[in-house]
């Protein structure tokens, strides 16, 4: 198990799990859907994955990480799916997409395990809650993108993870 400093709010924190490297092979992971449901990453297998990985919906980079990305969502293939993943509870994460009108990205929550959180590497040892970043993952499962965000405040490089998704055609 990998541990490396980032901060939050200017304050470090320390990130847990495995570290992931572009060319790792992405780990398998489960999440809980909207219903309590678990969902494994392996039913996207044949999908480009866009993992957007984040705190909580009730902040505000957090809100326009999700706006973005359900944006940007419209306009990729159809082989393309986006993932946005945190540790709010499932019904937080359908309250924020209501009011949001969240509709192209698929929302998960890591709460009951943190499974995700710790195979990539994304879980603050401090607070419980997923760090900030994006990670994209190809057809074959190889992890062709990621981004650990140092500073929980800023925004994930948008371009850099979809110039990656539009790189793999």
């Amino acid at each position: 198990m990998d541990n490396w400093k980032i901060t939050f709010g200017g304050q470090p924190v320390t990130l847990v799990g495995t570290h992931l490297l572009p060319g790792d092979r992405a780990p398998r992971f489960e999440v809980l859907d909207g219903n309590l449901q678990p969902v494994a990453s392996t039913q996207f297998k044949d999908k480009t994955m866009i993992i957007s990985v984040f705190p909580s919906v009730d902040t505000s980079v957090c809100a326009l990480q999700n706006i973005r990305f359900n944006r940007e969502a419209s306009r990729l293939d159809k082989d393309v799916v986006i993932l946005s993943l945190s540790v709010d509870l499932p019904f937080a994460q359908k309250r924020f997409c209501a009011a949001e009108h969240i509709d192209n990205v698929r929302v998960y929550s890591d709460y009951r395990d943190l499974d995700f959180g710790m195979k990539y590497g994304f879980v603050i040892k401090e607070l419980r809650l997923l760090g900030r970043g994006v990670v994209v993952v190809d057809r074959k499962g190889i992890v062709r993108y990621i981004e650990y965000v140092s500073e929980i405040k800023n925004e994930p490089d948008y371009d850099a993870a979809l110039k990656a998704v539009r790189e793999l055609k």
